[in-house]
């Protein structure tokens, strides 16, 4: 019986010549008399061929798969390896899918922890300003300097009660979306759309509080280490491709970011208020902007896309107004009425009080899982 033999050393194909003997498989090719034991066999048939391989070998044979099918005839082995073949194949599969999952799911969140926590402090400073660099291209810093000065003293103040690693520099900047995030290494930007929607500098404290609290915790970092992790499982296991399997492998990693998050978004939450209360401040401006964020969405479905930014990774609404409102505490109003005035005009000098851009649904303040090369990560979280 005529075949093909590849000694797994070159592409050449070796014309060779195949019987079955005493359960070995006899093959003369090249001038070589080569014996494979039948128990070894591998065997998969694709279409008109077989090809056959052997444990522990690079080399292989192909025959036609007529061939193939005379010559095992009868011979329940050979049947038994080559379905043992494909189980295995299968259950390989299936094990390196569950590891997959395990590591997306559990690995991760666990690993971001400690890995966070060992990352140097300059490394984290450095990817910051890189961040940041690539961000201000997106969401401008707003023109208003007097207004961004009343809220870094601010800042200040907080991040004083703080055991935050690195100096807090918060900005307003312009986007459309009611939004505040963190990144790496300290920056915190706060949206003046969020200004326009607060009602006070209390409301305003209290987000910046929150912030400065997932800065303290670096919860920024962890989210970095996650989405630095999916990359490279997304590497493993479609070649960084652009396909549906990709597309798989993110969104597990958005479903186990979205659960993580939410724990590290109520942590915020209790820090920021320790913060307020260790500075004098009132904590109220927490829970109303919490309460009037949740009305908005409800009152006004037509405008859910900018205030669904607020909710996307956070605790349950209810739970979360309900922590707020019974930690709260009086305390002095955050800022003078004159300041107040000044941070809220800080992005108006920009285009004009009447004149605000239309707001879009674009969704930030979550750690992206498919970070690309030369596009910003916006790795903080509300």
């Amino acid at each position: 019986m005529q075949g093909l033999y590849y000694d797994g050393l070159e592409s050449t194909a070796h014309p060779a010549e195949v019987q079955l003997e005493a359960g070995n498989l006899i093959i003369e090719a090249d001038g070589q008399v080569l014996t494979w034991s039948a128990t070894d066999l591998f065997v998969d048939v694709h279409a008109d061929q077989a090809r056959l391989s052997r444990r522990g070998s690079d080399a292989r044979l192909v025959l036609p798969a007529s061939d193939w099918q005379r010559l095992s005839a009868g011979r329940a082995s050979l049947r038994r390896n080559s379905a043992a073949g494909g189980r295995g194949l299968v259950i390989g599969l299936m094990v390196a899918a569950a590891a997959t999952a395990l590591v997306v799911f559990v690995g991760m969140p666990m690993a971001s922890g400690p890995l966070a926590r060992a990352t140097p402090l300059t490394y984290e400073s450095q990817m910051g300003e890189s961040y940041n660099a690539q961000i201000s291209v997106i969401f401008p810093r707003c023109a208003g300097e007097e207004g961004q000065d009343v809220l870094q003293r601010l800042a200040d103040r907080l991040s004083a009660q703080s055991g935050s690693p690195f100096p807090i520099q918060a900005r307003v900047v312009r986007a459309p979306m009611i939004n505040a995030f963190a990144l790496p290494g300290g920056h915190i930007l706060i949206t003046g759309d969020l200004i326009d929607a607060a009602e006070s500098p209390d409301e305003v404290a209290g987000v910046l509080a929150h912030e400065i609290a997932h800065v303290e915790r670096r919860h920024v970092m962890q989210s970095v280490w996650r989405s630095l992790g999916a990359g490279m499982l997304l590497d493993l296991v479609v070649g960084g491709g652009t396909g549906a399997g990709q597309q798989a492998v993110l969104l597990a990693g958005q479903a186990s970011e979205l659960s993580f998050g939410r724990q590290a978004e109520a942590e915020a939450d209790e820090i920021g208020r320790v913060l307020l209360h260790r500075q004098g401040l009132s904590s109220r401006g927490m829970g109303d902007f919490f309460v009037r964020m949740a009305e908005e969405e409800i009152d006004a479905p037509d405008q859910v896309d900018e205030v669904s930014e607020w909710w996307m990774t956070h605790p349950n609404t209810e739970r979360r107004i309900a922590a707020a409102r019974a930690a709260q505490q009086d305390g002095a109003s955050a800022l003078s009425q004159q300041e107040w005035e000044t941070l809220r005009s800080t992005c108006r000098s920009d285009q004009g009080e009447d004149a605000r851009r239309p707001r879009l649904p674009i969704v930030v303040g979550r750690p992206r899982n498919d970070p690309m090369p030369n596009e910003p990560q916006q790795v903080g979280q509300h």
